[in-house]
């Protein structure tokens, strides 16, 4: 008996969406270039480029070498937000000591309520999350009411560490400003290795301003977030990363270089 050519699609489709639901669902990947508490340090200077981030990743934040402004990955595209509050893109060739990035694919999207200052959003968005265990890409982009931004400029040898490097940063205030905050949000746990919390930049609907997240009140904000189970961090080879005194508690100067809009204690 021979079975119809329609009829013989239709059932080898049906058994191809079966075995395709049936899959475990793709893990969210985070890729980190060095652990946090070595840009801490001092270490400015890495092996890695931005062509290497763009290959593990699509959306993230770090910095360049020689701490030359905040890096905001956006849609592919690696931007650098300069202290002068000038925004360019960045060619492959160029180097970075510290990044973060993902394949960004967003599992939910929320309209946060208006008005909320930045720890209410963090509350919302913890709310909204299923485990505080696990990492996550944050999305908020929309109508900020008003954003604190901060960008540190390119350091000379020897370099300071970053809480004396940070006492340099530019500040830049907008307000009913339309733009992207990205980021991620990292469990407790990985103290030392990255930031517990929030950490979050921000580029300007129009790609010309942003920098490092301080403090914000939205407007109309839409939140989009994606959970991240596999986390991989690559360790620099060089030689001024195995000098770097990484065996001292950080947490204090961290606190002051992520949230401090002066650079002091």
């Amino acid at each position: 008996m021979k079975i119809p050519v329609r009829a013989f699609h239709f059932k080898l489709i049906l058994l191809l969406l079966t075995a395709w639901w049936a899959l475990p669902a793709a893990a969210g990947k985070m890729v980190q270039f060095a652990p946090i508490d070595a840009l801490l340090s001092g270490v400015y200077d890495g092996p890695y480029t931005v062509g290497e981030v763009k290959r593990h990743g699509d959306f993230g934040i770090g910095t360049f070498d020689a701490l030359d402004g905040e890096m905001v990955v956006d849609r592919g595209v690696v931007y650098q937000v300069r202290a002068d509050g000038s925004v360019r893109v960045m060619a492959d060739d160029v180097h970075t000591p510290f990044a973060v990035v993902a394949f960004f694919r967003p599992e939910q999207r929320l309209d946060v309520p208006r008005g909320l200052a930045m720890k209410d959003v963090e509350a919302f968005i913890d709310a909204a999350l299923p485990s505080a265990n696990l990492f996550y890409a944050v999305r908020l982009e929309g109508t900020f009411r008003r954003l604190k931004a901060r960008s540190v400029p390119r350091q000379q040898r020897p370099y300071p560490p970053l809480a004396e490097a940070a006492k340099q940063q530019a500040v830049f205030d907008f307000e009913q400003v339309p733009g992207v905050a990205l980021g991620f949000r990292s469990p407790p746990f990985i103290k030392g290795v990255n930031v517990p919390g929030y950490h979050l930049h921000f580029l300007r609907a129009d790609r010309k301003a942003g920098g490092h997240v301080l403090d914000f009140r939205v407007e109309r904000v839409t939140l989009s977030w994606q959970a991240l189970d596999d986390f991989r961090l690559l360790l620099p080879g060089d030689g001024e990363f195995a000098r770097a005194d990484l065996g001292r508690d950080r947490e204090k100067e961290l606190n002051q270089v992520e949230r401090k809009t002066d650079g002091k204690p």
